[in-house]
This record gives C-alpha cells, structure tokens and sequence, in this order.
C-alpha cells in the first residue's frame, strides 16, 4: 500500500534501507571516511643545520622513513615566498616572518637527496615576475647554492608561468571541484612523482590560516590566473597577483578550464578556500611539512596591519594534508574542528571543513595519531594574540 512522505521522510527510510549507499556519495559520508594518517610534531627552537637536520630526520623516522616514499622518484617541492622580497616586518629576515626560512629548505631538501630522490624541483610563483626563482632569492639575502648544492640533481623553477615547457600541464580535480573543475599549471607540478608542500605557520587575512593546504594556492600561474591574465590564451609573463581567484571578476584565460558556476558567491572568504582544497584534489600532496620555528603572528606578510614576529618554535609533518593541518591548528590554539564565524575563520569558510567534506582527510584530531611532542607541550597561542589584537587594535594604542 503507497503511503504519502516527505522528502525528508523518504530520505531517512532510504538511508536506513541503504545506509551505504546513500552516505558514501554525501560530505558526511566522505568526512566519516576521510583518511587519518600519523602527523610528527617536534620542538626545535633553532635554524641551526644540525638541528634541523636532526629534528626533521627524527620526524620523517616516526612517518615510516623518507626512502620508500621518494627512493628513485623525482620530488616537487612547494615552498612559500609570498610578497615580493621587499616587504619586510620591521629588521626580521624574510625567512623568520613569512617566507619558509632557507635552512628549511636546505635541511629538507638534503634529507630528500639522502634518501634516494632522483631529482629535487624547488618550485615557486613569485610575484609578478618571470625572473628565475634564484634571482628571488637573492633579493631576499639567500644564497640559492645552499639550496642547490644541499644534495644532487637539485633545480629551482619559476612555476608562475610557461618556464621551462612547451605547454601547460591539466590536472583535473576528481571529485568535480568546487569552484574549478581543474587547472592549468606549470608542467613540473604534473612531472613529479611525490609532491611536498613547504610552508610556513601563519594566520591569513583572506582564509584565517594559511598551512601546507594554503601553501597551494600558489600553484596558479598568473599569466592564466592573474590580474593580467590573457582573454583568450596565457599571457606570455606573470602579471598582477591572484584578484581574480580571490573576487571572480573575471574568468581565468579560456585555454583553461572556466568556472563551474559564475553565479556562485564572489567573495574571498567563499572562494580562496574551495580553491585551495580544488587545487589540493587536483595536485595531492604526498608530504607536507609545516614550519614554525620563527614567523608571524596576525596574517601571512607584513602588509597586514598590526602583524607580530614570534617564536613558536615547532615543526609538524605528515603524509596527509588535511590530517597536518588540523594538528597545526591544535598547535596554534585553534579548534581545527570549527567553521565559519569561529577563529580563525570569522570572515570564510573553513579550508579544512571542505577539504574534509572532498573526502581528503579528517580534521578531527581523536582520529589522529600525533607522533612526538603532543600538541598540549607544542602548544603556542596564536589563538589568544588574535584576540587580544582584537580587543586592543592598533588604532586604539597609544
């Protein structure tokens, strides 16, 4: 006998007849199965080689050791020098505010070289240039050799653009994506077989925080994502920075996939997250390391107001982003677990929320193991600088 139900009606008694078939294709679903993987966490309050060296080597040990993931591969590393070099916070060097700090690199990249990698891509979009990465670094008081020759076949690439390729590489996002369907990017995203994102521990203006997820948003290359984009083909050098992907006023260049929605919300807070975690689905990462032995407080570089140089002095490193993430936050007094409206995510969407919707990994920290320092000892308060700089802006000081 047909009986009459609503929607919802109907939907719970389908779910209940078929629970498997009707959450695996739903966010709770891919949330519920999202992967949990072991993240390291580690004190290291120096950037001092052997330090490094040691505490990342230690690290890498508790993740199930470096060779069986890099032995004979090429890696790329994606590190973070956002701004151009000229943007400091008062006296600090670059790489102790926002930019990964050098002898990260170095130590990380040696440690790569040391167990098997084959060939090491260190890959970057610096703003607006098509200048090679080494010359960036020069401009930021780097030496690009300590990098190159930290261990063989070691090679920067400018990833802003065309480089070194005849063409740019698609990387489609598998679950559809939420604001792409996939990107065109710079060939060695495509090219390697493992990739690392390096990044830096800090809050962000636009996305509340910026970790080894963020750190990807720097995969677009400008001449096809950027404010001088070309209309209908890449334009031939980077131009501009990323405006376009932040307010949606424009398409990306129509050699590359559009938009799914043009009608979808066209703010920053809505789309630099749903970006992120679409680029992440499209370029996974292999290895994130999240580095916070000295940066910042307040945002992601020195053009934020009211920004503070601190010293957490931590590490955090695991084989899944979002699983890294969600222990960063809980090193940095944050509740990975919340959403928009909640620190540090009072103006977005939470990137961990979606990317744990996509089916990425889980952001919440009972499901994951934390190897090394517990957080609870790791533990600096970002979280309560927020809110006192909150309670007390700039404008009201004295």
């Amino acid at each position: 006998m047909h009986q009459n139900c609503s929607r919802r009606e109907w939907l719970l008694r389908t779910a209940a007849a078929v629970p498997g078939a009707w959450l695996a294709g739903s966010p709770l679903g891919r949330a519920a199965a999202a992967p949990a993987l072991p993240v390291a966490v580690a004190r290291c309050q120096t950037y001092d080689k052997g330090e490094l060296v040691a505490t990342l080597s230690k690290m890498f040990d508790r993740l199930g050791g470096l060779g069986r993931l890099v032995g004979g591969k090429t890696v790329g590393i994606k590190i973070n020098l956002t701004g151009d070099p000229s943007y400091r916070l008062g006296y600090a060097p670059l790489g102790d505010t926002h930019y990964t700090h050098p002898a990260v690199i170095a130590a990380t990249v040696h440690l790569l070289g040391r167990a098997g990698a084959r060939r090491i891509r260190v890959l970057e979009s610096p703003w607006a240039t098509a200048d090679p990465v080494e010359e960036v670094v020069l401009r930021a008081n780097w030496e690009p050799r300590d990098i190159l020759g930290a261990a063989p076949n070691v090679e920067f690439e400018n990833t802003n653009y065309l480089g070194r390729a005849k063409k740019y590489a698609r990387l489609m996002v598998p679950t559809g994506g939420y604001i792409y369907p996939g990107f065109d990017l710079n060939h060695s995203y495509a090219d390697c077989d493992v990739f690392v994102s390096l990044a830096k521990m800090k809050e962000h203006d636009t996305a509340g925080i910026t970790l080894s997820m963020k750190n990807c948003f720097g995969l677009t290359p400008a001449t096809i994502y950027g404010s001088g984009a070309g209309v209908d083909e890449p334009s031939a050098l980077p131009l501009g920075g990323r405006d376009m992907v932040h307010s949606g006023y424009r398409q990306p260049s129509k050699s590359a996939p559009p938009e799914k929605d043009v009608k979808s919300p066209r703010d920053g807070g809505y789309r630099v997250p749903r970006t992120v975690v679409d680029l992440v689905g499209a370029r996974p990462i292999h290895l994130a390391i999240v580095e916070g032995v000295r940066t910042m407080a307040g945002g992601e570089g020195p053009w934020i107001a009211d920004s503070t140089l601190v010293s957490p002095g931590v590490i955090v490193a695991g084989l899944n982003c979002v699983n890294t993430d969600a222990v960063c936050m809980g090193v940095m007094g944050f509740d990975p677990m919340a959403d928009r409206g909640t620190p540090p995510f009072e103006t977005c969407d939470s990137t961990l929320r979606l990317a744990e919707d996509a089916g990425l990994g889980t952001r919440d920290l009972k499901r994951i193991e934390v190897a090394g320092t517990p957080i609870v000892q790791a533990r600096f308060d970002f979280a309560a600088l927020r809110r006192e700089r909150r309670a007390n802006p700039l404008r009201q000081r004295g």
